[in-house]
C-alpha cells in the first residue's frame, strides 16, 4: 500500500542547510526516507537509478555531467553515486552561480576512495538522515523536549502511553517509513527482506567486490549478539569460532567497512571529556546497527520472543534510544557519544552540542535500576573538569517505563515514549 508522508525532523535540518550552503548531500541507509523528504524540498528531480533512464544518465555524465544539472532549484540528484562525476560539477556550478540552495543529493553509499577531485568544502553541506525516531513515527508524545532539557526550560513531570509490548513492537520493526502504520506481519517481514537484500547484494556493491553471503549473514549475528557494547574486532572473532564459516579479523574488518559504506552500521563513538583527576579513558566505540531492527531481523527474533528474553531486549532498547538521541540531537546541532572509564564508570549517552553544553544520559529498562543510574550520572559530573568544561545540562535516565518526572537531585526519568527534539 502507498504510504502518506510524515513530517521528519530532517525536515528542518534540509532547511536550513539550503539556506546556508548551495547544496545539500543528505546520506543515509536505503530506505530510510532520504528521497521521499528530499523532493519535499526539491523543484526538480533525476533519479540516477531510474532504468529507463539510467544508462543515458551515465553516457550524459561520462561526457558532459552539466547537462544533468540544468532544471529548477533546488535540483534533485537521487543516488548521485551512480555517476561520482556529479559530485565535481556540483560542486563547480555552485561556484558558477554564487547562490545557495541550488542542489540536494541523495545517497545509499558512499563512493570509493579518490572518485572525486574536491572535498565540496564550502560548497556542499553534508547532513546523515537515520531511520524514523519513535516521535517522528509518532509512538513518542514528544512531551519532553531535548531542546528544553539543554535550555533548563522542563519540569519533567509526564506520562508515556507506550506499552512494554509496544515498544517490543517497535523495536522489531524498525524506523523504516514504508512499514509505519502496516499490518504487523508485513512490517515485520519488510525487516527480514531489508536484511536479505544487505546480505546478498548491497555489501558487495558497496566496494564492488562479491563477499560471501554466508559470512556477511555470520558478522551481522555476531554484530547483533553484541549489539550496544564495546567489542573489539578480536572479540567478534571469538565470538564467530563456533560458527561453520570461519572469517580472519582481516576480513571482519573489510565487511565491517563496507557495512559502513552503505550505512548498516553506524558504531557509537566514546566521548573524551575534560576530568578532574588523570582518568584512563576507554576510546573503543560502542557496536549498533542504524536502526535495532535489523539486529532483530538477523536473529530471527520477534516481538514476542524479545518479552522472553529481557537481557536481549535491555540492549536492543539502548541501540534504539541510541538511534533516537542521534535523530534528535542533529536537529539542535549536537552529536552523541558514550562514555566508559578504566574504573568501569560509563554514561550510555553523552549528548554534546556545538556550543560546548552537553547531557548525560542512562538507558534503563525498568524502574528498579533507576536509582543506581541517577547515582552513576552524578558520579560522572563530579569527575568532570568544570574548569574546562561547562556543567552538565541535565543528567537523564531514559526508560522504557510510563511515568517521566525530576528528582530531588535534579536527575531526570524521561520514558524513551515521551522524548523529541
Amino acid at each position: 500500500m502507498s504510504y502518506q508522508y510524515l513530517p521528519r525532523i530532517a525536515d528542518k535540518v534540509i532547511n536550513v542547510a539550503l539556506e546556508a550552503a548551495g547544496a545539500v548531500l543528505i546520506e543515509g541507509p536505503k530506505w530510510c526516507g532520504k528521497t521521499r523528504t528530499a523532493e519535499k524540498w526539491a523543484n526538480s528531480v533525476i533519479y540516477m537509478q531510474d532504468p529507463d533512464s539510467r544508462d543515458s544518465y551515465q553516457k550524459t555524465a561520462d561526457t558532459k555531467p552539466s547537462l544533468l544539472l540544468k532544471g529548477d532549484t533546488p535540483r534533485l540528484i537521487d543516488e548521485w553515486q551512480m555517476a561520482p562525476v556529479l559530485w565535481d560539477a556540483v560542486r563547480f556550478a555552485v561556484d558558477q552561480r554564487q547562490r545557495t540552495g541550488q542542489f540536494i543529493l541523495t545517497g545509499s553509499a558512499t563512493p570509493k576512495d579518490n572518485v572525486v577531485a574536491h572535498t565540496g568544502t564550502g560548497r556542499i553541506s553534508r547532513m546523515h538522515m537515520r531511520p524514523m525516531s519513535l516521535f517522528e513515527s509518532k509512538e513518542s508524545n514528544g512531551s519532553i523536549s531535548l531542546q528544553e532539557l539543554f535550555d533548563g526550560e522542563k519540569d519533567g513531570d509526564t506520562i508515556s502511553s507506550l506499552s512494554i509490548e509496544a515498544l517490543a513492537y517497535a523495536l522489531a520493526r524498525g524506523g523504516w517509513p514504508a512499514s509505519i502504520g502496516e499490518k504487523e506481519s508485513i512490517a515485520l517481514r519488510r525487516s527480514y527482506n531489508y536484511v536479505e537484500a544487505v546480505i546478498n547484494a548491497d555489501i558487495s556493491e558497496a566496494d564492488g567486490i562479491e563477499k560471501s553471503p554466508a559470512r556477511v549473514r555470520t558478522l551481522m549475528r555476531s554484530l547483533a549478539r553484541n549489539i550496544a557494547t564495546t567489542a573489539t574486532l578480536k572479540t567478534i572473532h571469538s565470538d564467530l569460532s563456533g560458527d561453520e564459516e570461519i572469517i580472519s579479523e582481516k576480513t571482519i574488518s573489510s565487511y565491517l567497512n563496507a557495512l559502513r559504506r552503505i550505512f548498516v552500521v553506524e558504531d557509537l563513538p566514546a566521548w573524551s571529556p575534560a576530568m578532574r583527576s588523570k582518568t584512563t579513558i576507554r576510546t573503543s566505540s560502542k557496536r549498533h546497527f542504524c536502526d535495532p531492527s535489523i539486529a532483530t531481523a538477523v536473529l530471527r527474533a520477534t516481538p514476542d520472543s524479545l518479552l522472553q528474553d529481557f537481557n536481549t531486549f535491555g540492549l536492543l532498547f539502548e541501540s534504539l534510544c541510541v538511534r533516537d538521541l542521534r535523530v534528535y540531537a542533529q536537529a539542535i546541532d549536537g552529536e552523541v557519544f558514550h562514555y566508559r572509564d578504566r574504573n568501569g564508570l560509563e554514561a550510555d549517552a553523552i549528548v554534546h552540542l556545538k556550543d560546548g553544553r552537553w547531557g548525560a544520559v542512562e538507558v534503563k529498562m525498568g524502574a528498579k535500576e533507576i536509582e543506581a543510574a541517577a547515582e552513576n550520572l552524578k558520579t560522572l559530573r563530579d569527575k568532570v573538569n568544570l574548569d574546562k568544561m561547562q556543567e552538565p545540562s541535565f543528567l537523564m535516565v531514559l526508560t522504557a517505563t510510563e511515568f517521566g518526572y525530576r528528582r530531588d537531585d535534579g536527575v531526570y526519568i524521561v520514558p524513551i515514549g515521551c522524548l523529541k527534539d
